[in-house]
């Protein structure tokens, strides 16, 4: 099993792991990563790995059982099994997966409707909504969103049982994907605190510790997609 580093600190960019093998298809299974695996919407990381001497970019991370893979950019020469190597983020990527994962939950807050699907880019993101009819003031949407963005709340996790999520099936606010469950837990992001918590929902992507870091966005369109699915993509600004 991979220790999931990027769970614990998403902010590290380096740190040491052990090589626990090769997938037949040419990914590196290590036994702990700072690169998030590619699942609920969110790329997996890019970046490389340093080894005696050598430097292996990374091109994205895919989750391989209970393991994390490493897929590389390239056909060079592997790092050995069993070996220790330095993996370096592209810290500038995760960070707007970040930004823009933290902005997608605010999105959910000011449109407060069932989401049926969703993807997080480094430059613009989406959510899709069961929404029968376009919202009437799209500007009073952006207004409202980068309000809640400079509020400046702290986004922290915690986490509740299997069976807690069951009881409280309130919190899945996306109707097409379900949390993961079947370890015994499952993580909650929470943005806001007490009395100001605006959003609490199942989630394992790497976010922002405070929505001022996620900087100023705008909702760029909203597309028909079915009979009664609208998607809502949002942009960074900077």
């Amino acid at each position: 099993m991979t220790r999931l580093l990027f769970r614990e600190d998403a902010y590290l960019r380096e740190a040491d792991a052990t090589v626990l093998g090769h997938t037949a298809e040419g990914g590196i299974l290590v036994d702990a990563s700072i690169f998030y695996a590619t699942g609920g919407g969110q790329p997996g990381d890019s970046g490389c790995l340093l080894w005696e001497g050598r430097r292996l970019p990374i091109a994205t991370t895919l989750k391989h059982g209970a393991e994390v893979a490493l897929v590389p950019a390239e056909p060079l020469e592997m790092p050995p099994v069993g070996g220790t190597v330095r993996q370096v983020l592209d810290w500038d990527r995760r960070h707007r997966h970040m930004r823009m994962h933290t902005a997608l939950h605010l999105l959910s807050v000011v449109i407060p409707l069932p989401v049926t699907g969703g993807q997080i880019g480094a430059e613009r993101g989406r959510l899709d909504f069961d929404m029968p009819e376009p919202p009437e003031d799209l500007a009073a949407l952006d207004e409202a969103l980068n309000a809640l963005i400079d509020s400046d709340l702290p986004v922290t996790e915690s986490w509740i049982t299997d069976e807690e999520l069951l009881a409280n099936p309130g919190l899945v606010k996306t109707m097409s994907v379900m949390p993961p469950t079947g370890q015994g837990r499952v993580r909650l992001v929470r943005i806001g605190e007490g009395a100001g918590q605006i959003d609490l929902q199942p989630c394992g992507g790497t976010h922002v510790a405070r929505t001022s870091e996620i900087g100023q966005v705008e909702i760029a369109k909203i597309e028909k997609k079915g009979r009664q699915n609208r998607r809502v993509s949002l942009t960074l600004l900077g």
